[in-house]
């Protein structure tokens, strides 16, 4: 019966959940609302159609775990550093200040100490399930507000230990004494640690063995497993399964076999992390939300602002301009799953009442509901915010020339930037550098870039940067946002300015064009150019040739290649060129069948129709040979023809084939 039980609850979940996505999608609501409102509908407050929640839980907390494995797949150990700032920075100021003005408001309604810091501790925390789902569906994960939040989000998924630990004090259950403290959460943090120390030597090894079976099969579960092992060995020492998770996509991520292991686990996290959204909607009571609706909408309201500004003020802390702040404070502005995690173990303690229970959950439920809107609104606020706020950047002038005339203005300062940069340097050429990250501003002006920091999309950072003089204006960055609003701020400042955008999305190019960009580099079509171009140079088409081929494609935006007639246009563009004659170098060596013979011997012109257009023999070439200049090993023969002629004479000259194409 129990399986019996299990199946239907199944089959319940997953069918509730298809059909309200699909209207969803209909409407345009964002999936992370439709599987919310899938657990308020089929849950026990809703039609009652799983009354049984705990089996959704326990696949709930799969789901987290696999989502977080998978974020420690596609972070890697040495991106985590990077994100060192706003980790623990941004992160630190974010949490104590969030947890501290939640903590007074609770004891300023009445609540005792120990409660309203528990409540600070609910408040504190974000949702990293919620938001970095909504990120990567919109490609902002590795822009600057993508990777503040990160940081934050990662640092908030640290706390969750700490905060368990101090639940029992608060209730007055444990000594508060430092002693105690550090002795519960010490030797708790050493022993993963030491976990971490010797999965690190292990997991390349392992991988290294699945590998070498080559079963897809060994290789799914050996992944899962490992996720699995190390979320179960973090969580029996006092940490978050999640955390644990986290940790062993790190590990794997430092292995040659992170990219498949991100392909086979992505299903898996698909479908478990639906079923958490879904298990934190049924956990709703809708009679009693009903029944208070004007304080869970008051409470909802203070809790986003509240978390909105504090978020922003983290950022700002970084060093980050207002744009970024905006749009990471609304990022941040929900409460998190672990807060859930954590609220069950408050009431385990008689930290939270029942009815102050139903009132948190259902104002969390309610953030989270409200983030994806919050995320699609979040760039247009920042807009509206920075066209209010000073036009001049406060940084000074060091390391800029003193004066800017007809010079490139690069926008970002990564790796496309900085080669940028260096070519532009190497040649001569007078630009200048406008960045977002402090910390890079300061390595490049140590180096001697003419750098400096400021936000693109204000125009006083724009005028700073003389783009009034400027020939050409760079995008070299990766926040599609960001490069929109500045695109469109620069051809206001000047419409004669050349802009170059460099963008991920194909769907961006023609909004790109609209808004002013004179050329946009998609990297999708970059690749699959770079590709054509290799293949063509293996079958000897002559480089101007294909020269005029990648114009072809690069014409109007890539419209050759965005266009469902593409394909067909561009088999008649390539088979032109390879009907076209091509040139190429034959080089003569001892056991060659032209060495020792002369050309009237070889009878080239004749048996293949190729002609040798000059001999290049040691430092000397001579060109249109006579018909007695007899081939010697070392000479260079420049031959031209059609591409079957050439491959002809190629035979001929290497091994004497005697066939007569001719004949």
């Amino acid at each position: 019966m129990e399986l019996d039980h299990l199946l239907r609850d199944s089959v319940v979940l997953l069918a509730s959940a298809v059909a309200v996505l699909l209207v969803a999608a209909r409407l345009r609501v964002p999936p992370v609302v439709a599987l919310l409102l899938t657990g308020l509908l089929v849950g026990p407050s809703g039609f009652g159609w799983i009354a049984n929640s705990e089996e959704v839980e326990v696949f709930a907390e799969i789901g987290v775990v696999l989502l977080l494995f998978v974020i420690g797949l596609e972070l890697s150990l040495e991106r985590l550093r990077e994100l060192r700032r706003p980790f623990l920075l941004g992160g630190s100021v974010q949490a104590a200040v969030t947890a501290a003005l939640a903590a007074g408001a609770a004891a300023a309604l009445g609540f005792s100490i120990e409660r309203a810091i528990f409540f600070g501790f609910v408040f504190a925390l974000s949702s990293t399930a919620i938001v970095l789902k909504l990120y990567g569906d919109r490609r902002e994960t590795d822009t600057p507000h993508g990777r503040s939040v990160l940081g934050i989000l990662l640092f908030q998924d640290f706390l969750i230990v700490p905060m368990i630990v101090l639940v029992p004090v608060l209730a007055g259950e444990v000594g508060a004494s430092p002693a105690d403290l550090a002795l519960r959460f010490g030797g708790s943090l050493v022993a993963v640690v030491a976990i971490v120390v010797v999965a690190r030597r292990i997991a390349p090894s392992l991988f290294d063995r699945i590998a070498r079976t080559r079963a897809r099969e060994t290789f799914v579960l050996g992944s899962l497993g490992i996720c699995l092992a190390l979320a179960w060995l973090t969580h029996s020492f006092g940490f978050s399964l999640a955390l644990g998770a986290f940790v062993a996509g790190l590990l794997v991520s430092e292995t040659e076999y992170s990219h498949q292991a991100i392909a086979d686990v992505a299903p898996f996290r698909d479908l478990f992390a639906s079923i958490f959204f879904i298990s934190v909607g049924m956990l709703v009571d809708l009679e009693f939300a009903l029944a208070h609706l004007p304080q869970i909408f008051g409470l909802t309201a203070a809790v986003v602002v509240l978390k909105s500004v504090v978020a922003g003020g983290a950022v700002a802390a970084v060093g980050l301009p207002a744009r970024v702040r905006i749009l990471a404070g609304l990022g941040l502005a929900q409460v998190g799953e672990f807060s859930f995690l954590l609220m069950e173990v408050g009431r385990a303690h008689d930290l939270l009442e029942p009815h102050v229970y139903q009132l948190l959950l259902s104002s969390v439920v309610l953030t989270m509901l409200a983030t994806p809107l919050l995320v699609r609104i979040a760039p247009a606020a920042a807009d509206l915010w920075v066209r209010h706020l000073e036009s001049r950047p406060k940084e000074d002038d060091e390391g800029l020339p003193a004066k800017l005339e007809d010079h490139v203005i690069v926008i970002g300062f990564g790796a496309g930037g900085h080669l940028l940069a260096r070519v532009l340097r190497e040649a001569g050429i007078p630009y200048v550098v406008v960045e977002l990250n402090a910390e890079t501003v300061k390595r490049g002006r140590r180096a001697g870039e003419p750098i400096f920091y400021g936000d693109a999309t204000r125009r006083g950072v724009l005028e700073h940067a003389g783009i009034d003089r400027a020939r050409l204006v760079v995008f070299a960055i990766s926040d599609s946002m960001a490069v929109r609003s500045a695109v469109r701020t620069a051809r206001g400042l000047n419409p004669a300015v050349e802009l170059v955008v460099r963008t991920r999305r194909v769907s961006e190019i023609e909004g790109l064009r609209e808004l002013g960009a004179d050329e946009v580099v998609a990297e999708e079509f970059e690749t699959a150019i770079e590709v054509f171009t290799l293949v063509l140079q293996r079958y000897r088409v002559p480089r101007n040739v294909v020269s005029s081929q990648i114009r072809v494609l690069r014409g109007e935006g890539y419209r050759i290649l965005r266009s469902p007639e593409g394909p067909g246009a561009l088999s008649a563009a390539v088979l032109d060129a390879l009907e076209k004659g091509t040139t190429d170098i034959f080089r003569v060596v001892p056991e060659s069948f032209a060495a020792g013979r002369s050309l009237r011997d070889l009878d080239l012109r004749r048996r293949t129709g190729a002609t040798v257009l000059a001999v290049v023999r040691g430092e000397e070439s001579h060109p249109n040979p006579a018909a007695d200049t007899t081939m010697a090993a070392g000479d260079d023969l420049v031959v031209v023809g059609s591409h079957a002629e050439v491959e002809a004479a190629f035979g001929l000259l290497g091994r004497g084939d005697r066939e007569d194409p001719g004949a």
